[in-house]
């Protein structure tokens, strides 16, 4: 028996190393995904940035044309999507899908040609928010729609958006509308398309309908070399790059704990803007921001709920694609 308590004593000291590790790597594997989804959000801002900064060389629609359809090619090429076996139905959920997709990116970069990335963003999330509210049909929502409200009535210097571009405003609050249908299109083409196929033709149908605006406003700037590159570049960090991480994070990842991070693209575009395009915030303006922002969450938390179901999941991942609608979107 005495010979026996050294190992006794061992087992139970790596029983209690196990204990304690457990918790640390449970933290580990809920933080991953979080990375990942705020590396994704990151790429997207960044990426607008890189559009605006762009802008000046081929304008707004020359940069969104080149922007849908190098992340149409890469879809492409990486989902094969199948073109036999789909009904008119299907073809018209897709073809919707993709029209929606063009007017969300085309009034964004609009938006964000007039007014900088931090409001603009702040005014898109708006579409969202507002789907959340009126989908939850909850009296809670109430209180976010307010909270939200106060930070738009800040953010236009106290009334009447006088401190911003009110055209630049109009356009981001229509990208906001089109973010709300791209969140109801992604979800009716992701149940009639498998996997990401439906998201690549809708991209392709986005490119093709954006290409006549794009070489209206831009011409032969569009297939310049330098032009082209800034283009790819910015497709990558926009569409390609955020789409991969957050597909990856969603597979471990719960819905509300996704979509709330969504709601933090206004602040992560305000400091894409400071540090790329010098577009800093008043105090004022960083209030309303703050406020839209807890608006949203408060509003997932509410509709979602810390178990949140896995269509909630679709539409957060959806939302959030939207990454194609936000700068760069």
């Amino acid at each position: 028996m005495v010979a026996q308590q050294p190992e006794v004593a061992g087992a139970e000291a790596d029983a209690r190393r196990r204990t304690a590790a457990a918790p640390r790597g449970g933290l580990r594997a809920r933080l991953g995904p979080v990375g990942l989804v705020l590396a994704g959000g990151i790429s997207v801002q960044f990426g607008g940035a890189v559009a605006v900064s762009v802008m000046p060389r081929v304008g707004a629609l020359g940069i969104v044309t080149l922007r849908l359809a190098f992340a149409a090619l890469v879809l492409l090429a990486v989902c094969r999507p199948k073109l036999r076996g789909h009904s008119r139905a299907d073809w018209g959920t897709v073809v919707a899908f993709g029209v929606v997709m063009a007017g969300m990116n085309g009034l964004f970069y609009q938006s964000v040609a007039r007014i900088p990335m931090g409001p603009a963003v702040t005014l898109e999330v708006l579409g969202p928010l507002a789907l959340s509210v009126i989908a939850s049909r909850r009296a809670t929502n109430l209180i976010w729609a307010a909270l939200a409200l106060c930070g738009v009535f800040l953010l236009g210097g106290g009334g009447g958006f006088s401190g911003l571009d009110p055209v630049g405003v109009a356009y981001a609050l229509g990208a906001g509308a089109m973010w709300a249908a791209y969140i109801v299109f992604s979800a009716r083409t992701g149940r009639r398309f498998p996997q990401a196929d439906g998201l690549a033709l809708a991209m392709v149908v986005a490119a093709v309908a954006f290409l006549p605006l794009g070489i209206v406003e831009s011409g032969a700037k569009l297939v310049e070399p330098g032009t082209l590159a800034l283009g790819a570049v910015v497709a990558v960090m926009s569409s390609v790059l955020p789409y991969t991480l957050e597909l990856l994070a969603l597979r471990r990842l719960p819905a509300h704990t996704f979509a709330i991070l969504m709601s933090l693209e206004p602040a992560i575009a305000s400091v894409a803007g400071f540090l790329v395009l010098s577009q800093a915030l008043s105090i004022t303006e960083a209030l309303a921001i703050s406020l839209v922002i807890a608006a949203s969450m408060g509003a997932v938390r509410t509709q979602v709920g810390p178990g949140g179901a896995g269509g909630a999941r679709v539409d957060a991942k959806a939302a959030r694609e939207a990454a194609d609608g936000a700068p760069g979107r």
